[in-house]
């Protein structure tokens, strides 16, 4: 058991946590981390995309759904959650984009969320936290949000002249965000997938792939959680509105995603204690402070 050590991870959508970071928080649940999901807003907005749950009324109840599938999720990954209850923005499509719905997530006052994050921060004190990109990850208004929001949170929460009435100031540690969908590793994968004489699903995801110079040198920490993949999926597939088991997020097998890709990977984004890169573990640096 590692003693004291809390990790918050913190997400746009129920179903978000379980397609960035669920492995490394399953093995860190395992190894005893205490592990929270902060799901900022409650899924409102989500669309059916798994055609087998297309059925009368899933569609009518979609928070309530959604909310059972996160409950069905976090059980699997043995972590908690709480939802910030934010109302879910949708995903605007269209040219041009249509406005944000009005009282969305996305739309709404960025001091009013930030203190209910740093209301939530000050409660739970987690030593680590993660969350996106400024890109969201892909850019979704609510992934995009909740970057600033945590970032803000982060910065705010162990300031006492910031937001006096959301508890006493707690500091955490160290901020990463998830760095899943990386081109190195869909690369891994679609070669991997072609040695052994399977289709991949990865090759015109790459051939519309742009460089970018800010991604290079992104990733700073990859956690070895290759054992810890198959709760991740099942915690995916949980979210049985949101993903199709039959889809691409399964199509490369298990045992070759293990050996082309072990690991989970991030960008350590704040820090409040030394760090030498790259690592292998978020904790890197703060086991010494929490447990001396």
């Amino acid at each position: 058991m590692v003693d004291g050590l809390r990790l918050m991870c913190v997400h746009a959508h129920p179903d978000d946590e379980s397609s960035k970071g669920a492995a490394t928080m399953a093995r860190y649940a395992r190894e005893g981390v205490d592990v929270l999901v902060v799901t900022l807003t409650d899924g409102s907005r989500g669309s059916v995309l798994n055609p087998a749950m297309d059925t009368p009324g899933v569609l009518e109840d979609i928070t309530n759904v959604r909310a059972a599938e996160m409950d069905r999720a976090r059980e699997i990954l043995g972590v908690r959650q709480v939802f910030l209850g934010f109302a879910d923005s949708g995903l605007p499509e269209g040219d041009p984009l249509p406005p944000l719905p009005e009282g969305c997530f996305a739309a709404g006052d960025l001091e009013e969320q930030t203190e209910a994050l740093v209301r939530v921060v000050r409660e739970q004190r987690p030593h680590v936290m993660t969350t996106y990109d400024e890109n969201g990850g892909y850019p979704h208004p609510d992934h995009i949000r909740c970057h600033e929001v945590s970032v803000a949170a982060f910065e705010a929460a162990g300031d006492p002249e910031r937001f006096p009435d959301a508890g006493e100031p707690w500091q955490p540690l160290k901020l990463y965000y998830n760095e899943t969908f990386h081109k190195e590793r869909l690369l891994a994968l679609d070669a991997v997938m072609r040695e052994h004489g399977l289709e991949s699903p990865y090759e015109e995801w790459l051939k519309g792939w742009e460089d970018k110079p800010e991604d290079a040198g992104r990733i700073t920490t990859r956690v070895p959680c290759a054992e810890h993949f198959a709760t991740r999926d099942a915690a995916l597939i949980a979210h049985a509105t949101q993903v199709d088991p039959t889809g691409r997020w399964f199509a490369c097998p298990l045992d070759l995603q293990q050996q082309a890709w072990p690991t989970e990977d991030f960008q350590l984004a704040r820090t409040i204690v030394d760090a030498e890169l790259p690592e292998d573990d978020l904790f890197a640096g703060v086991r010494e402070r929490v447990q001396a």
